[in-house]
This record gives C-alpha cells, structure tokens and sequence, in this order.
C-alpha cells in the first residue's frame, strides 16, 4: 500500500459507485479538492456508515491510487446534522460546497476557504443570522479569497454596507459573522455579492437553481 496521507477535509458531494463503494469529493486543507474511492462503505456492516455524508468533516486517511485517492480511515468531528435535517439550510450548504469545490483544485492550498465553508455551515445554524446575509458574506469572501475582490463598488451605497464590505474582507473568518445590518443594507449587500460572483468567479450552479425554484433566493 502506498503511504497513508492524513489530512482535514469536509465531504462535498458523494456518488455511488459500483455495488457497494462511494466516489467522494473531499475539500482538504492541504490537498485541495480531491477524489476519493471508500470502498465498501455502503455494506450494511461499514464501520464507515454515515461517515461519507455530504458535510461530515473530520479527519480522513488516504493513499493515492493512480487517478484519485483511497479511504483507509475517517475520525469526524462534525456532521452538521441540523443542516441535513432541514431542506433550505441543506439547499444554502449544497451551494456553498459548490462554490467552493469549484474554487478550489487538486494540490491547492484549501486551508481558507475550507474554513470560510466550515464557519458559514456554523452560521447556517446558527438561528439569529438570516440566511441571505450569510451567503452575501460567503460571496463577497469567496471572491477575496480567489484574489478577484475589486474594492467596494464605486457608486453611492448605504452607510452600513460599505461598513460591512469592510468587515467581511478584512476580519479574521472565524469572526466573519459577527455583525448585524439592517434590512436595507442586507438586500443591498446581497445585490452586491450576486454581481461580483457572477462577474468573477461566473460558474453556473445546479445547486443554486434549485435554490431559486424552490423560493429560497432570488
């Protein structure tokens, strides 16, 4: 077997494959994107049931096979099971992983944005945050993040957004969350976070589709 390879990650999607196995993708800290084989984790006597979970981060062993890599063992530290539990945090998540997992590469360095999808997924559970305000604050940070953030828009804006442009791209991201707006500046900030990843990030979202359809954003 080649050498085991430990690393943090969180499951951002999941496939079965074949009878019993999964074909993860898995954002890691120091890996960047990855796929990764679990094999058998699907067998009703899987010491790895409910591991392989969309969300579930953790610790995860792996061993490079000639295209992806290998599961040999998982410690999970978070399920994030009030997300799975409900279908617009789960939609907002769903998204979130998207965008992320399209950032980020094989062999990158995912340390940031694993944690800015870590902090947001805590914010999704976070009752006294609304829902629209997070995913404004993961945008504008994800497109400071790839490098792309063009400053604060050059036309007037309200007050309380310019502030809160601030806060989000220069606070530490454990303490990314923790302002509050006004209902205007929310609407406004979230107008802002769709055009600047629309214009430069630009992938398009199944995820966030369905998030539409289902009336959960504009």
């Amino acid at each position: 077997m080649n050498d085991l390879i430990t690393t943090t990650g969180m499951v951002i999607a999941g496939y079965d494959h074949m009878e019993y196995d999964k074909r993860l993708v898995v954002l890691t800290s120091d890996l960047g994107r990855i796929t990764v084989f679990a094999r058998g984790v699907r067998r009703q006597n899987s010491k790895f049931i409910g591991m392989t979970d969309p969300f579930a981060f953790g610790e995860f062993k792996v061993f490079a096979g000639k295209n992806a890599y290998n599961l040999s063992d998982i410690r999970i530290t978070n399920y994030f099971e009030s997300i799975r539990q409900d279908m617009e945090l789960m939609c907002y998540a769903s998204y979130f992983a998207d965008l992320a997992g399209y950032c980020v590469r094989e062999n990158m360095d995912g340390r940031e944005i694993l944690l800015l999808l870590y902090r947001s997924l805590q914010a999704l559970g976070t009752e006294s945050i609304d829902n629209r305000l997070i995913r404004a604050v993961y945008e504008l940070r994800m497109v400071q993040e790839n490098g792309l953030y063009p400053g604060i828009p050059e036309r007037a804006l309200l007050g309380g957004t310019a502030r809160a442009m601030d806060h989000i791209v220069s606070s530490g991201i454990k303490d990314i969350y923790s302002f509050k707006v006004k209902e205007d500046v929310e609407a406004e900030l979230s107008d802002i976070a769709d055009e600047y990843r629309k214009r430069y990030i630009q992938g398009n979202f199944r995820s966030l589709d369905v998030m539409r359809e289902l009336g959960y954003c504009r």
